[in-house]
């Protein structure tokens, strides 16, 4: 399920080049088995628990006021394997440009749920009607660095959906194998000190330390995505609850 409507220029900050600490390569994958729709659907119909990760980021936004927000984390069940659909926003963005995200976005006063933004976010980005999305659970809230309390909302969408992108906003939507992103030997550890550009180790308690985790996939194609950032870390919580 790619689509694309057309590529702008990248951004100016280039996340790949934030020095790697390290990959995640002591950490289990999550079992094939748990990589089902029919095994996601019992999860989710259970009490969660389950502990998340906190980041730095969320740690430093504590200090800042927050605006509700939703993200669809939508899961799209091929002969393969689950997929996870994500979105490239669009370039010209003054906001998060060019960078690798879920579809969503604030909660309008009108909504009447956290689920209700996210399959109205995904349906003025990419053009999922909600009747072709079947929700199966949120997440805990996660609070970005730029103020943003997000609810990941998990969902299964149909996978003959005809997506329709808003160009103002998404420039790409792509499939990662949802297997790839639950082995945390694909989970990089990226930190830096933001005064020098040096890597900056845990020990560091410097406020100029920030760190962050990515998931670089290649497509079959040879492009190269580079997850990281907010999307990277509720990613990394869904491997969490999975692997509970």
């Amino acid at each position: 399920m790619n689509a694309s409507a057309g590529a702008g220029p990248r951004p100016p900050f280039d996340p790949e080049q934030v020095p790697l600490v390290r990959a995640e390569t002591d950490l289990p994958a999550v079992h094939p088995a748990r990589l089902q729709a029919h095994w996601l659907r019992s999860r989710f119909a259970q009490p969660l628990n389950w502990e998340p990760e906190v980041f730095e980021d969320v740690s430093f936004s504590r200090q800042t006021p927050t605006r509700e927000a939703s993200v669809l984390v939508p899961l799209v069940e091929r002969r393969q394997g689950l997929h996870l659909l994500l979105t490239r926003r669009n370039a010209q963005l003054q906001v998060h440009a060019g960078q690798i995200s879920f579809p969503g976005g604030s909660r309008d006063p009108a909504d009447s749920s956290p689920v209700y933004t996210a399959l109205r976010e995904a349906e003025e980005e990419i053009g999922l009607r909600p009747d072709q999305v079947e929700p199966l659970g949120s997440m805990p809230i996660y609070t970005t660095v730029t103020g943003y309390a997000v609810t990941p909302v998990v969902a299964m969408i149909d996978p003959q959906a005809r997506l329709r992108l808003q160009p103002s906003e998404v420039a790409e939507v792509f499939e990662v194998p949802l297997e790839f992103l639950m082995n945390p030997k694909h989970h990089e550890l990226r930190t830096w000190d933001v005064q020098t550009g040096l890597p900056a180790p845990a020990s560091m308690t410097n406020v100029t330390r920030r760190a962050f985790y990515a998931m670089p996939w290649i497509a079959a194609d040879g492009q190269r995505y580079f997850i990281w950032g907010a999307t990277a870390a509720m990613i990394r919580n869904l491997y969490r609850l999975l692997i509970a």
